[in-house]
């Protein structure tokens, strides 16, 4: 810096400075502070595991509703297969002079209905596909998934289920550690009541001449603590202490929720999982029934005793009683991976944390 006396020429000072503060954090407003950033820091891992968590059961949802369509699929083509077979013995029997030309057309209906609900199943295939392809990062144009034929095995949900499972809920972890900020900033809104201590020193060198800039008589120092406490704030720290205690409730409120809604999801899927197993059971039974009643019927039509509407009856009966077998199926699957995505990854109480 240039100084000029009133009576005397300019003069140059020069110095080099250096500014410390350390605030004792004698309330816990900083221990207040860090431990509220620390969980929310926490908080958005568990949102994010949580979103990870979401798109994998979506995945798997998506994954299993495309075996079905395929398992759809294969069951149409088949019976489309099993309907050309009745056609021909039908225009057989038309052309021997024991059928009417009204069962062929018949028969040709059929076949024709039950091919275009084949060729139908692809629209839907194409969109689970192409959504599987998104979850993955892929483009749809470039991603496909061979048919195959659905062969799994349903998992074996143990009846009872300990409720800390739903601790590893990441939604629930995320709701547990935003409350827990929220309880943190209380204390950093009650510490502003009372004065904060922070310590203070300086220390540098200055020197008229640059040459002695950094010599021992050129140096200063100077250390001391501060006291500092606001006497007026109109209601503001009140309001801030007030502010922090309605939002930690309200973050409990949303903690309770979130452990409740975890319970309905798990609950649900349960419930969805045993249903669905005993309305499998009466669906498989169905289906064993309208096979049977197809053989029946069609021995009778060769026999002459029935008209050719009777065995598309039961033909349709069969197929659609052996359609929705195949969906009960597709329904458990994505019940099993909504469950698992309910519990927070599964069912295996062996591998939570020991307390």
């Amino acid at each position: 810096t240039r100084s000029r006396s009133p009576t005397g020429p300019s003069v140059d000072n020069r110095s080099v400075a250096l500014n410390s503060f350390w605030e004792i954090d004698l309330w816990g407003r900083l221990r207040g502070a860090l431990e509220s950033s620390a969980a929310n820091a926490q908080a958005s891992a568990a949102d994010l595991a949580a979103a990870r968590l979401s798109a994998q059961a979506e995945l798997a949802s998506s994954y299993f509703q495309l075996r079905v369509l395929d398992a759809q699929k294969q069951l149409l083509g088949d019976t489309v297969t099993a309907f050309d077979k009745s056609l021909e013995l039908t225009r057989n029997r038309y052309a021997a002079g024991v059928a009417a030309k009204v069962d062929v057309v018949q028969a040709e209906t059929q076949l024709k209905s039950t091919l275009a609900q084949a060729i139908d199943t692809g629209v839907q295939r194409a969109q689970l596909e192409h959504a599987i392809a998104i979850l993955i990062g892929k483009p749809p144009s470039e991603f496909a998934i061979a048919p195959v034929p659905l062969a799994v095995t349903m998992p074996r949900v143990p009846l009872g289920l300990p409720s800390e499972l739903l601790e590893r809920r990441p939604d629930v972890a995320a709701a547990e550690r935003r409350a827990a900020a929220a309880n943190a900033q209380i204390g950093v809104a009650k510490a502003a009541y009372f004065p904060s201590l922070t310590l203070s020193a300086s220390g540098g060198f200055r020197s008229a001449n640059a040459a002695d800039l950094f010599t021992a008589p050129s140096r200063f120092w100077s250390i001391g603590p501060a006291l500092a406490q606001s006497i007026f704030d109109a209601g503001l720290r009140r309001a801030q202490t007030e502010q922090a205690i309605a939002a930690y409730d309200a973050t409990v409120a949303q903690y309770r929720q979130a452990v409740l809604a975890g319970f309905q999801e798990v609950e649900d899927n349960l419930a969805a999982l045993r249903i669905l197993e005993e309305e499998a059971k009466v669906q498989d039974e169905a289906v064993r029934a309208a096979r049977e009643s197809v053989v029946l019927t069609t021995n009778q039509y060769k026999a002459g005793t029935v008209s050719y509407i009777n065995v598309v009856t039961v033909q349709t009966t069969q197929l659609n009683n052996e359609r929705a077998a195949v969906g009960i199926l597709g329904r458990r699957l994505v019940a099993a991976a909504t469950l698992v995505k309910a519990l927070g990854g599964g069912w295996d109480a062996a591998a939570l944390p020991q307390k």
